[in-house]
């Protein structure tokens, strides 16, 4: 694995240092890294506004960052939403991202001054008619591309194209302000092609609502860009070119406001967990498969391996000769087999007590640890 792919050495060497003092499992995330993620995404799409997806990794030091850079924030639940108020961003810079969400949410939300809110369904819109008058709301619609998509979200959440537009209706009918589409194309999307799809359903249900006398202003293209793991995949520059051609094709010269809700893409490569090799075992005289258990699994941060679906970096101290490997992590539960038909090379001669890095973590991990699962507590963070 090449680490300067990720960090460069000066970079590389402080975490390092870090790392050397502290006991395993834990995550070091570089913030230097996640604000130039955010220039790049700015520069790259200079008129959209960026949510950060705070779900992809909720830690204050990163809240701060985007906060002072000028960030936007999307907001999963009423615990985000206290987080990112307490660090001084103001309302008018949240939107209630969820599409699933309690009543006396929506009310609580809305008392602390948020206008924005995502929906797909007619009792959720009721909620918000209700519990947040006149507030502005967006519709979220099912795009393709889960299967070019490494972690999809399509199944779950959004409507279809004739559902979004009754409920852009209704949402006039309630007295709320109908004022976007939103859409997802999955975590960690290869195809930009996505996109294409995607935004010409759009222009489709902007085109109709004009008919029905709604003058739509918003489209949340989503998240979906992907952070770099294993697999080689396009840089940003080339998504938001294509992206923004695709926009003007279907809009020409009347773009509507542009919001984009990246996660993973802000905050991926950031992070390195180090872990420690707990043992190493073959489970046959002659097994050809040896197993390599590390103190971290899938409950205490590593739950995008699930059908191996994230394959991260993975780079250890160790030299010599190498042969492949299946690694699981320390809990009493059969599930916790991070990497098996996928096969990761280790160092025949890894033994209990080495260290294993793993690159690209900074997303998805603080914010899925368990807390006392087998009686192991959260993952540890720390910021540079």
């Amino acid at each position: 694995m090449e680490i300067d792919k990720y960090f460069d050495s000066v970079t590389w060497a402080e975490i390092k240092a870090l790392a050397n003092t502290q006991e395993t499992p834990f995550v070091v995330v570089h913030l230097e890294t996640i604000k130039k993620k955010y220039q790049e995404l700015h520069q790259c799409f200079p008129f959209a506004k960026i949510y950060y997806a705070v779900k992809a990794n909720p830690a204050v030091e990163i809240i701060r960052l985007l906060s002072d850079l000028g960030c936007y924030f999307d907001i999963a639940s009423i615990y985000e939403l206290d987080r990112v108020l307490g660090e001084g961003v103001t309302p008018e810079r949240v939107s209630f991202g969820n599409t699933i969400k309690k009543a006396k949410d929506v009310r609580a939300f809305y008392e602390k001054g948020v206008r924005l809110f995502a929906t797909d369904s007619e009792q959720d819109l009721e909620n918000i008619a209700r519990e947040a008058p006149g507030s502005k709301i967006y519709v979220r619609v099912i795009t393709e591309g889960g299967e070019t998509s490494d972690w999809p979200l399509s199944r779950k959440f959004g409507c279809h194209t004739d559902k979004a537009m009754d409920l852009l209706i209704l949402a006039r009918d309630l007295g709320l302000q109908p004022y976007g589409v939103s859409f997802h194309v999955g975590s960690q999307q290869h195809d930009i092609g996505v996109w294409d799809g995607a935004l010409s359903k759009v222009h489709s249900i902007f085109t109709r609502m004009k008919l029905e006398g709604i003058s739509l202003k918003m489209i949340n293209i989503g998240g979906g860009f992907p952070a770099r793991y294993i697999s080689e995949v396009n840089d940003i520059p080339t998504y938001s070119e294509d992206i923004l051609r695709f926009i003007k094709d279907d809009f020409d010269d009347e773009l509507p406001e542009i919001i984009l809700e990246p996660g993973r893409s802000l905050v991926g490569e950031s992070g390195v967990i180090v872990t420690e090799v707990v043992l190493t075992s073959r489970k046959a005289k002659n097994d050809l498969n040896r197993w390599v258990f590390t103190d971290i699994g899938k409950f205490s941060g590593m739950i995008e391996t699930l059908g191996e679906a994230i394959k991260y970096p993975l780079y250890t101290e160790k030299k010599g000769e190498t042969e492949e490997v299946i690694i699981a992590g320390p809990t009493c539960d059969s599930m916790d087999i991070l990497y098996e038909e996928y096969k990761y090379e280790l160092p025949l001669d890894l033994a209990a007590g080495d260290r294993l890095y793993w690159f690209a973590t900074g997303a998805y991990t603080t914010s899925y640890s368990s807390v006392e699962f087998n009686g192991f507590p959260a993952l540890k963070a720390y910021y540079l």
